[in-house]
Formats: structure tokens, C-alpha cells, sequence
């Protein structure tokens, strides 16, 4: 496979630095992990005036109609920059299942709010620890009404909106998984704020009693449609995690030939050269992972789920390298809060649980090779 982004995706990559450089500065991250803001407002509405929110939404519903590999270019950016905006609850995810399983209805209630800047959404799967499973949901959904409990929902408590993943009867397996929009405004929502290693990206714990919920696609498909859009949104989270791997190694590149010591920079070191390295090699390969995950979700290709679950793990594992490694270059100095090093740290751990676990993506890593190999 040779796969590149074309000139146009690059001068669009080009033009989020640009305005992420100028509006989304460690000073704006700094503030709302700080709790100064659940998001930043203004960095939010400039990706709606640049058309960023609704880039990959049909224009018939107030979108660029671009696509997902447009998408991928501003992830990357906004990895790179640790954007503190609801960008992949709202993009990523609610949006990307409101357009695989939403009525005309839906989609024109929605769909132009998202590309506004006016709606945040969310998906609100997990319900208790550990990676969610059709037996692991338990709200349910009676007469239009849902009830139960949904944990570290993404953007939770600044959500307009939510899909819920609730079933209609008891239950443990996918078939009677469904999904439900529900406004997170209305009656029967109540959100409580959860601590994270990074503050900067709102979670909460959501209880919903009696809420109303308005049917999305058909009940016993949710589970499938969950899964797919996870694919998709891994793709997508790995560019924000090699975004985030290649300022981290920049950071930690710029601090070794600056920084003296006894006399030499102290990116002479052989110890430092080698930590730099290990981050350059986990980087470049995350990214060729990636991009291979890029093509697969641009076509989408049959090998979609292994490729994004290799780019899933690949950049998992080099961004929380490359954040772990920059605070050891940035030696006593990077464990400071003075210092932008536990900002990136932050992230990477954070973005390592964000679609579940990493042993979970290395698992449907696994099953998805076992069927390649069954196949062949």
C-alpha cells in the first residue's frame, strides 16, 4: 500500500496548525485543566467558523462534505495542540453514529447544530469498570423512558446531547442492545463530574431516571453500530495520539540541544540519544500504523477493524513513550507543573482509555488476524 494525504488534506492540516497554534496555547490547556472552564468556548467556536466541526457531515445537513481522511488531518492537530474541547465525543462519535443509524428526522435536528458549533454530543456506553460488553449494559429503556447509570461519559456534563447504549429488556446479549438519544438538558438527567489524570477533557458519571429517550436505528443492531463507529473513532484517536508522540519528542529534542551540562549539550549523552531514538522509531512506526488505518477508513476496506485496532495499539503504546520519555529528557525540570511536560503525559494516559482499555484493542487485534488467517 502507498498511501499519502493529498496537497489539498495538507494545506487543511496546514491551516488547523495555524489557528490551533495561535488560539490553543499551553495558556488555554492550562486554564481549563485548572478548572477555570469545562472547555474552551472559543476555541470551539473558531472550529465551527473554519468549518472544522462539521468537515466529514453531509452538506445537506450543514456540513463541508469532505470526508473522514479530513478528519484524520485535524485530529492530528488537535493531538498536537491537547485541544481541551469536546471534539471526538462530539465529532468522532455522536456524530459519526447519528449519520450510520439516524433517521432524516435525527440527522436534520442534529447534524447542522454539530457543525455550528451550537450542540455537543457524547455516547454514553460504559456502565462499570472494565471495557463495556453487551452483557455489561444494564440501562433499559421502558415506554420511551430509560433508567440506570452510565459511568466516565465523555464530556458529560457540558453534553447537549447523548446516545445511550440501553437495552429494552433484561438481558446480557447484543441482540437486545439499542441506542437512544437523550437530551442532556432535559427531565430524569442528572451528571456529576469524575476525576481523571487530565482535566483538561470533561467526564462525568450520568444517572438517567425516566429520561426520554428517542430511538436511533433499530433495537438489537446498537451493539454493531457501536462497534463500527469504535473502529472508525480509533483511527481518529490514534492521529490525535501521534500528534501528541511527535510534539512530545519535539519537546524533548529542543530541550537535549539546548540544556548544558558539564560543559556539552546534554542531548550529546548517549543515554539521552537513546530515548530519543526509542520515541523516534515508536512515533514513525505509530504513524505508518496509522495511515495504514487512514486508507482502510477512507475505503472503507474490509480489513477496517485490524487496521484500526493496529493503529489503535501502535499509538497508544508510542505516545504514552514518547510523554514518559520527554519528562525524563526534561530531567527533575519536567516533573514540575511549570513545565508543559505533565500536560502531554496527561493526555496520553488519558486518550490510552478513552475508546477502552489497550488490552482490548490488542484482543480485537487478535481476533481480527485469527479471521484474516482463517480465511486465507
Amino acid at each position: 500500500m502507498n498511501f499519502d494525504f493529498s496537497d489539498e488534506q495538507k494545506q487543511l492540516r496546514d491551516e488547523a496548525r495555524r489557528f490551533l497554534s495561535e488560539n490553543c496555547t499551553p495558556k488555554e490547556v492550562r486554564a481549563v485543566l485548572e478548572g477555570k472552564a469545562k472547555y474552551d468556548a472559543k476555541i470551539w467556536k473558531g472550529l465551527a467558523d473554519l468549518g472544522l466541526l462539521g468537515i466529514a457531515i453531509p452538506e445537506e445537513f450543514g456540513g463541508a462534505g469532505a470526508g473522514r481522511l479530513e478528519l484524520c488531518v485535524v485530529a492530528e492537530e488537535l493531538g498536537r495542540a491537547l485541544a481541551p474541547v469536546p471534539y471526538s465525543s462530539t465529532v468522532y462519535l455522536a456524530s459519526e453514529l447519528l449519520m450510520l443509524a439516524g433517521s432524516d428526522a435525527q440527522k436534520k435536528h442534529w447534524l447542522p447544530k454539530i457543525a455550528a458549533g451550537e450542540a455537543i454530543g457524547t455516547l454514553a456506553l460504559v456502565e462499570a469498570v472494565g471495557d463495556a460488553t453487551p452483557k455489561s449494559i444494564q440501562a433499559t429503556v421502558s415506554g420511551g423512558k430509560l433508567t440506570g447509570r452510565k459511568t466516565l461519559v465523555p464530556e458529560g456534563e457540558i453534553a447537549d446531547f447523548a446516545i445511550v447504549v440501553a437495552r429494552e429488556k433484561a438481558g446480557d446479549d447484543a441482540r437486545g442492545v439499542g441506542l437512544y438519544i437523550v437530551d442532556m438538558k432535559g427531565a430524569g438527567v442528572s451528571a456529576k463530574s469524575v476525576e481523571t489524570v487530565d482535566p483538561s477533557r470533561n467526564h462525568a458519571e450520568v444517572a438517567f431516571s425516566g429520561a426520554p429517550a428517542d430511538p436511533l436505528g433499530q433495537v438489537g443492531e446498537g451493539w454493531s453500530c457501536v462497534d463500527k463507529v469504535l473502529d472508525r473513532a480509533a483511527v481518529l484517536v490514534a492521529f490525535e495520539q501521534i500528534g501528541g508522540a511527535d510534539r512530545a519528542l519535539e519537546m524533548g529534542r529542543d530541550y537535549a540541544l539546548d540544556r548544558m551540562a558539564f560543559g556539552r549539550p546534554i542531548g550529546s549523552f548517549q543515554a539521552v540519544k537513546h530515548m530519543l531514538a526509542d520515541m523516534y522509531v515508536a512515533a514513525t512506526l505509530a504513524r505508518s500504523n496509522a495511515y495504514y488505518g487512514a486508507w482502510a477508513l477512507s475505503t472503507d476496506a474490509g480489513e477496517l477493524a485490524e487496521a484500526a485496532a493496529n493503529a489503535r495499539v501502535s499509538a497508544t503504546q508510542a505516545y504514552q513513550l514518547c510523554a514518559k520519555n520527554n519528562t525524563q529528557v526534561h530531567g527533575g525540570m519536567g516533573f514540575t507543573w511549570e513545565f508543559d511536560c505533565h500536560l502531554y503525559y496527561r493526555r496520553s494516559n488519558l486518550l490510552a482509555l478513552s475508546l477502552g482499555s489497550l488490552t482490548m484493542w490488542e484482543n480485537r487485534l487478535i481476533d481480527e488476524m485469527r479471521k484474516r488467517n482463517a480465511a486465507a
